[in-house]
């Protein structure tokens, strides 16, 4: 298997269009245009983007981007073995070199001083200095940067500078309309539809909480992952509280509204 092939994504994720995203991204790839995918937390970023990396037949670099990340952490650095030393290119430095699509994960996680790297990817000299190495990358044909974040959950301590969103063409996510999440549970978990969308209802409470008690709602992620424990035989009552109500509170009055309206949905 060559380099591209082990960063393929060879099986097709299951991804539920909200609306013209796919042929909107597809026109981006086209132009090798950088794209910003903005959102709350579990509502389908990063799974959109892996199933364009596979419509496109891509590789795919992801990274988790975290307040600890240095800029060696995604260019690279020298590293000592029995020889003396060696370069060890970061996750970055691959996908120029490769021409895969490098995703960026909750960029706003990572320190400011470490993003920057990014910039000379981003505009017109689709460039990448090595200066510890003394190399300056062009960029493969194929590459593409992608960025993701939750802006409704950062600080202004951690939100993007402008100087790199003016770089990026970008996308506005949100939780998929009752509908369309509950088919996707449906698809995601096995389990009926009217189930899915009993869930989906009792997601929806919680989000109407958001600003209100609650950081952030019950994502689909989460959804999802109570229509699972369901499908493998765990009650209702009990999948929602342990996978939608535990997960997002520690706060009594908060736990027990939603718990109620667990009883009532599922009386």
């Amino acid at each position: 298997m060559d380099n591209k092939e082990q960063y393929k994504v060879h099986k097709e994720p299951f991804y539920q269009a909200q609306g013209d995203e796919i042929t909107l991204y597809e026109a981006a790839y086209r132009a090798r245009l950088p794209v910003m995918v903005k959102g709350p937390t579990g509502c389908g970023k990063s799974r959109f983007i892996e199933y364009m990396a596979w419509k496109l037949n891509k590789p795919l670099i992801t990274v988790a981007c975290n307040e600890d990340m240095t800029a060696s952490d995604l260019v690279g650095r020298y590293l000592l073995d029995a020889n003396g030393t060696r370069w060890l290119d970061g996750p970055l430095t691959i996908a120029a070199r490769i021409g895969a699509i490098c995703y960026l994960d909750e960029i706003v996680e990572a320190r400011q001083d470490t993003t920057v790297v990014i910039h000379p990817l981003t505009d017109h000299r689709r460039t990448l200095p090595l200066d510890k190495k003394g190399e300056l990358i062009e960029a493969h044909p194929d590459f593409q940067m992608v960025i993701s974040y939750n802006p409704g959950y950062q600080s202004l301590m951690k939100d993007l500078k402008q100087s790199t969103k003016q770089r990026f063409t970008a996308f506005e996510f949100d939780y998929p309309d009752a509908k369309i999440e509950a088919e996707i549970l449906s698809k995601e978990a096995g389990i009926e539809l009217g189930l899915s969308s009993q869930l989906v209802k009792i997601g929806q409470a919680a989000r109407n909480l958001k600003g209100h008690g609650l950081d952030e709602g019950i994502s689909t992620r989460l959804l999802v992952y109570a229509a699972t424990l369901i499908k493998g035989g765990v009650t209702p009552k009990a999948a929602c509280r342990m996978a939608m109500v535990r997960p997002i509170t520690d706060d009594a009055d908060i736990r027990d509204t939603l718990d109620h309206a667990i009883d009532a949905t599922f009386a």
